[in-house]
């Protein structure tokens, strides 16, 4: 019935492959010095366990997920677990674009585009938004992270395994009605000291639309010693603006300035510091964050983003290509847990975890006043890479 279901949707790239003969084909690969183990599937070139050290030098799975990996595909929750997030991550306002860019609306022409909306409309609840896409104004429509199926719902090839890597290939034949098709190769390596690296470059056979994001959701506290959310874990971000959006999550155009706002997390906060003043601020009866930063220094490839907790002493520091950064603390979660984190008689539930997503800006397809170019062609290939480096406080 599964592998029925996955020619339906278009997810049947494993037929013939014989590298990749199963979608939930499980890769591990760790660091040589012990220090990172970390496991991937091809669906999705979705990451499923990732283990690091504790300040007691005991290992935790840090990632939510599934200990069964087919529910990537049949869950009907779909939250998102962990994989390459394409061809454009976040939204696109109407499901609609154009190239060159303009702004909305736009008369229906030979450069517009329009993708299928699965955000905001009622028809696709299994998205993370169930409660908010009621709460709004159900007249606009907008598509989520790549539309009704994106990479995340697609079979990867695996290409290349060694001890300490994987890389996965997918080929885009415009499944969702973006033009032009698209060849990206992932690249997950785990090396010495703690170092998770992830690198993602495609190319385009016409000019297109490509934004990315590796949709990673972090309890650094794995669930152990009594803990069951990130309200305590400790968030810094090199950020001084945030994208202001609509009650859709859409961009406005312009920026809201952190300062003296829940948004600033220039100096470190705990998540839950100021919890009090997110009431709404992701949303209609939403608690928490789901906003759109902009790095300040994001020429540097430095490290843009930590997260630490106290209690397991583990840190992930991240940097990043990318000039932004979406941060998601789970409102609208409610999946059984895995087995190592106390499931399934247990949920991962509001506020589990956090989704720290390295991506562009935000619907920038649609915001022409930004200058922000995102669309690609023979010539001018993307590449999307994140580091994210672990270490212990005590």
């Amino acid at each position: 019935m599964l592998s029925k279901t996955l020619f339906a949707f278009g997810a049947c790239a494993f037929l013939g492959v014989s590298a990749t003969p199963w979608p939930f084909d499980l890769t591990t690969i760790s660091a040589p010095d012990g220090s990172i183990t970390a496991k991937f599937v091809s669906f999705g070139a979705t990451m499923t366990e990732l283990w690091v050290k504790d300040k007691n030098g005991k290992l935790r799975d840090i990632i939510l997920g599934y200990d069964d990996n087919s529910l990537l595909l049949t869950d009907p929750a779909h939250p998102v677990f962990n994989p390459i997030v394409g061809r454009y991550a976040n939204r696109i306002k109407n499901g609609t674009f154009s190239i060159p860019i303009t702004k909305l609306p736009q008369p229906d022409g030979p450069n517009v585009y329009h993708i299928p909306t699965n955000d905001h409309n009622g028809e696709a609840s299994f998205f993370r938004y169930p409660v908010r896409r009621i709460s709004n104004l159900k007249s606009h429509q907008d598509t989520l992270h790549g539309g009704i199926y994106g990479w995340d719902r697609r079979n990867w090839t695996l290409v290349l395994r060694t001890p300490t890597s994987v890389t996965y290939k997918h080929v885009d034949t415009a499944d969702e009605g973006f033009p032009g098709n698209v060849t990206a190769f992932a690249t997950h390596t785990v090396s010495n000291g703690g170092v998770l690296n992830t690198v993602v470059r495609a190319t385009a056979t016409e000019k297109t639309p490509i934004m990315l994001t590796q949709h990673i959701y972090w309890n650094l506290d794995a669930f152990q010693d009594g803990s069951s959310d990130i309200l305590s874990h400790h968030l810094l971000v090199d950020a001084s603006r945030v994208i202001d959006v609509d009650g859709d999550a859409i961009p406005t155009g312009e920026f809201i300035d952190v300062g003296g706002t829940p948004f600033d997390f220039r100096q470190e906060q705990k998540i839950g510091s100021r919890w009090n003043d997110t009431i709404n601020l992701c949303g209609g009866g939403c608690q928490g964050y789901d906003s759109c930063w902009v790095y300040d220094h994001p020429e540097n490839n430095r490290f843009g983003t930590s997260l630490w907790s106290d209690l397991s002493g583990i840190r992930v520091d991240i940097a990043t290509n990318q000039p932004a950064v979406q941060v998601y603390t789970s409102f609208w979660m409610n999946t059984p847990r895995k087995v190592v984190h106390g499931g399934p008689s247990l949920n991962y539930t509001k506020w589990s975890a956090v989704a720290i997503e390295q991506e562009g800006y935000i619907d920038a397809i649609n915001t022409p006043e930004w200058n922000v170019d995102q669309i690609y062609y023979p010539g001018k290939d993307f590449e999307w890479s994140s580091t994210y480096k672990f270490s212990v406080v005590k």
